[in-house]
């Protein structure tokens, strides 16, 4: 596959997903308003509570992402300064809940810092980023470690670089091989923003939590935001199930 091709695959990609996530909403906010009291009279809640979630779960697993490349990548590197606080930043964000975490992020970080301001969905995405982007790392290490070595002995003998064949021979074959669980860490990302809630940010626990307090009837709220978690986790699945089934192809 072309460069071209890459992008022009890459763009249609993001395209569907975003359609899908559209339609998904679209017929989430109908069945919901069908639905009986008291979910029908507070679909929108509902709605905009699994749009937030949404939104979070694709801006911290973007930057998760990134993380657990340049930390999976210091994690093997042969400089002590460079490996050892890419060991610590890994031990710390996998030994300490995430509840603290995002705590921490919204509460203590602009006590630290000052002039530092952040929204509830701005601290709850950096906690969940660093989070996810820890456990991201060791995956990424270990799809590294799982090329085979004559890849990099080949590349470096044809005048790559170390870098170059890093970027553009290893990472990519690494990348190919982790998806699998790159994928169960982003679902697993998914229910884990129901955290965010302690913070106040209203995602579809929250409404859920809202909605459950102003009427009393916890079953059949707590079931709707169980079922409309499902929609979200299946739909994303899907898209990344087919992802790696395209990425298996070329």
């Amino acid at each position: 596959m072309s460069k071209r091709q890459s992008t022009s695959w890459i763009i249609a990609f993001v395209g569907a997903g975003a359609v899908g996530f559209y339609a998904l909403f679209y017929v989430l906010s109908f069945l919901l308003q069908k639905a009986p009291e008291p979910i029908g009279s507070r679909a929108d809640l509902f709605v905009e509570g699994a749009q937030t979630t949404l939104s979070l779960t694709l801006y911290a697993g973007s930057a998760g992402l990134l993380v657990g490349v340049v930390v999976g990548l210091a994690k093997l590197s042969k400089i002590s300064f460079i490996r050892y606080p890419a060991e610590f930043f890994v031990w710390l964000l996998r030994g300490t809940p995430l509840l603290v975490q995002i705590l921490f992020a919204y509460n203590a970080l602009p006590a630290l810092f000052p002039e530092l301001s952040l929204s509830e969905f701005a601290a709850a995405a950096i906690a969940l980023a660093l989070n996810v982007g820890a456990y991201n790392a060791e995956v990424i290490r270990a799809g590294i470690l799982a090329v085979p070595k004559g890849q990099t002995e080949a590349a470096l003998s044809v005048g790559l670089s170390k870098i170059q064949t890093m970027c553009f021979v290893v990472l990519p074959q690494a990348l190919r091989i982790v998806i699998p669980p790159l994928v169960n860490n982003l679902v697993a990302l998914l229910k884990d923003s129901s955290l965010a809630s302690v913070i106040g940010l209203l995602e579809l626990t929250l409404a859920g939590n809202r909605i459950s307090s102003e009427t009393f009837l916890p079953v059949p709220v707590l079931t709707t935001i169980a079922i409309v978690y499902l929609c979200l986790t299946t739909t994303l699945t899907t898209f990344t199930d087919y992802l790696e089934r395209k990425l298996k192809t070329t």
